[in-house]
């Protein structure tokens, strides 16, 4: 800020103006994003949010053909074929292929497009399933990831490879950020294919219009920390613009905050008004009991940094989703 006027240019003048793209821009972090950004953008920026439409990303053709139309200096990428456990279960190896030729496709093109700056998005299922807890940055690769979903696991993991091979090698500046449980407005609402939190919304949301049994698959001990999507696109632009290392930054509120899948159930149910009967399925499977991220490397850079209550979250994303049913991913 106040940039130009000191080094007496002309305010009309592009300074080292920055196009930042943001793959999976329809998404739910990329809605995330696109939201904090009307608020808070700056002069020299300009925000680009792909969706599905614009490219197919497992092309490399028309990856190249969409880094070329908009010459991104910075590139947030989120795009990923993704799912709930329920999801990946048996589809390891499509979802393998698919997210390694689709993670090789945007590295590639922004290696070869001489982008600056490039902030990829991994998850904490590439943690190792045997590990002490907390998790933190250094342990990603210390054991095989769990096996229910191994195939997504090892394919966000080889991001990290990749990127530190990029940045050896050719000496680019591709870092990752490593986001716990994500949940809010623009999620995938479907109960097979979407994240824990979508899929209990939707499954509180028939059952409240039905008049039937509220089921949640599992024991509901297992435990996790989630982060609303808009806290973590504030993140997210935090690390493209002040960020500085090449290494993984864990994303995730603090370990006092992780929450049973009991516990959230009952803030969804509460934000319903939910009064019907309430059923544990304990002969499907909880996954992971576990999965604590220490966020102390966050904390180092970001100590204040203030993350909305989650019955708030809660009840702001079951509020979005009832107000948008009919357009909701689902």
């Amino acid at each position: 800020e106040g940039f130009k006027e000191t080094m007496g240019i002309p305010e009309n003048i592009d300074v080292m103006k920055k196009v930042i793209l943001v793959t999976g821009g329809s998404g739910l972090i990329g809605k995330g994003i696109e939201t904090v950004i009307s608020s808070d953008k700056k002069e020299d920026e300009e925000w680009i949010f792909l969706s599905s439409k614009d490219a197919n990303l497992l092309s490399k053709e028309e990856t190249f053909a969409v880094f070329e139309k908009y010459k991104p200096t910075h590139v947030i990428h989120l795009a990923a074929l993704v799912g709930g456990l329920y999801a990946i279960m048996g589809k390891n190896c499509d979802f393998f292929r698919k997210n390694m030729k689709m993670n090789d496709n945007i590295l590639e093109a922004s290696h070869k497009t001489k982008v600056k700056k490039l902030v990829s998005c991994l998850s904490t299922c590439i943690f190792p399933n045997k590990t002490s807890y907390p998790i933190d940055e250094n342990m990603v690769h210390n054991g095989p990831p769990h096996p229910s979903n191994f195939g997504f696991s090892y394919a966000k993991r080889m991001m990290d490879v990749l990127s530190t091979a990029y940045n050896e090698e050719h000496g680019c500046m591709f870092t990752s950020v490593i986001p716990c449980n994500i949940f809010g407005p623009h999620d995938n609402f479907n109960v097979f294919q979407g994240h824990v939190m979508s899929g209990l919304i939707s499954k509180a949301y028939e059952a409240k219009k039905n008049g039937t049994t509220f089921e949640i698959w599992g024991t509901g001990a297992a435990q996790r920390q989630f982060i609303y999507n808009l806290d973590l696109a504030k993140l997210f632009i935090w690390a493209l613009r002040e960020y500085k290392e090449k290494e993984p930054i864990i994303f995730s509120p603090d370990e006092v905050d992780e929450l049973s899948i009991k516990d959230i159930a009952k803030m969804i149910l509460e934000a319903f008004d939910f009064k019907g009967e309430v059923k544990f399925l304990t002969e499907k499977p909880d996954g992971q009991l576990k999965k604590t991220a220490n966020n102390a490397k966050m904390r180092k850079y970001l100590p204040q940094f203030q993350f909305t209550p989650t019955r708030e979250a809660v009840r702001e994303t079951v509020e979005w989703y009832v107000k948008n049913y009919d357009s909701a991913r689902k």
